[in-house]
Order: structure tokens, then sequence, then C-alpha cells
């Protein structure tokens, strides 16, 4: 199974998203998806991938991960915590333009917040932050599991620090671009094959 996640404030209507949705309904229609709406809340979130990334397993399916943004965090945290479990050689993950501290980031959006893809109104809490940090994932176990997509335009995220902590991962760093990372629905086929659906 494919488990996409998507950023803070995205939805899986987003651009990248349903990039990802139209390329495997092309070239691997009967790979299972999920695409889930992620919860507001990091303990739900918690919550959410790890039932949806567990029934994967538990099924006998290979799970593959794509997650951007803060759903790269996100990623490497379902990576970290299930690899002790099951092993590396059902896991991989691509991250793109992964948040890698993003209890430091968001603490500058606490308060009310609406989704542009959804419209739902929100309160980002002082304690989310706390919450957020302790998925963190300071240490990779198998970074070799990684690819990594990065952009130095990124104007949310300072791709360094995605550059230090994945430096022994597959690394791709593209001049310029922007954190929506531009140009891409090119690096999909890379992206795919990486995951084992060539």
């Amino acid at each position: 199974m494919l488990l996409y996640l998507h950023g803070f404030n995205s939805a899986p209507s987003s651009t990248k998203a349903t990039q990802v949705a139209r390329y495997l309904a092309h070239f691997h229609p009967n790979e299972p998806v999920a695409m889930p709406r992620l919860a507001t809340e990091p303990k739900r979130v918690r919550e959410q991938i790890l039932l949806l990334a567990e029934s994967a397993l538990m099924a006998g399916e290979p799970l593959r991960l794509m997650g951007s943004s803060l759903g790269g965090y996100l990623a490497s945290y379902l990576m970290e915590t299930l690899v002790r479990d099951t092993g590396p050689t059902q896991l991989r993950a691509v991250l793109i333009n992964p948040a890698v501290r993003p209890y430091e980031l968001l603490a500058d959006y606490i308060g009310e917040q609406e989704n542009p893809y959804t419209g739902e109104r929100y309160r980002v809490e002082p304690e989310h932050m706390g919450d957020l940090q302790a998925l963190d994932t300071p240490s990779l176990q198998h970074p070799d599991r990684y690819l990594v997509l990065l952009q130095t335009g990124d104007e949310v995220l300072d791709y360094r620090q995605a550059e230090t902590k994945y430096r022994q991962s597959q690394l791709r760093i593209e001049r310029g671009g922007d954190h929506s990372f531009q140009g891409f629905e090119q690096r999909l086929p890379e992206a795919f094959a990486f995951l084992g659906l060539a």
C-alpha cells in the first residue's frame, strides 16, 4: 500500500497528492493507496497513521510511504516506529521537502487556522508543539530506506536541516524551486522506482 501524508494546512486534494494519485492510476492501478485527510491534532494524527500503516502490514502488503513537508516528518516517525517490529525490508519512504523540526516552525501558527483546501477552521494550541516533538526521530535506524527530494528555494523550510538529518539517505537536491517542489511530477518515476513500483 502507498500511504501519502500531506503537509500542514494541506489535504488529499493538493497538487502533489493529485499528481501521485494520477500516476498510480495510470501506471500501477492495482496498488492500494491511502491518502487520508490528516487530523489537526498531533496525537490524533499519530493514532490515524499508525492504524493505517499497521493494517497494511498485517494484511501482508509492502508499506510504501510518501510525505510532503509535515507529512515527511510523520513518514519518518512511522518508518522509525514500525521498523522495530517489522524490519526494514518492507518499508521505504520518499520525503518531499520534509519538515525536520516542525515544533519550532509551527509555534508561529498558534491560534486559529483555516485550511485553504477544505475550509476547516481549527486551532493550533501551544501543547501541540510538545506533542509534535514527541514524534521526532533524531537518529535513523536505516537511512538508506529514505529518498529525500529537496529544493534549495524552499521559502518555508531551511532545506539544510533535512540535508543534515538525511545525509546518509538518498538525497536529491535541486537548486531553486520552492516549498511546493516545482517539477514534482517529473520526479515520480524515480520516486516510485525507489518504492519498488518501477
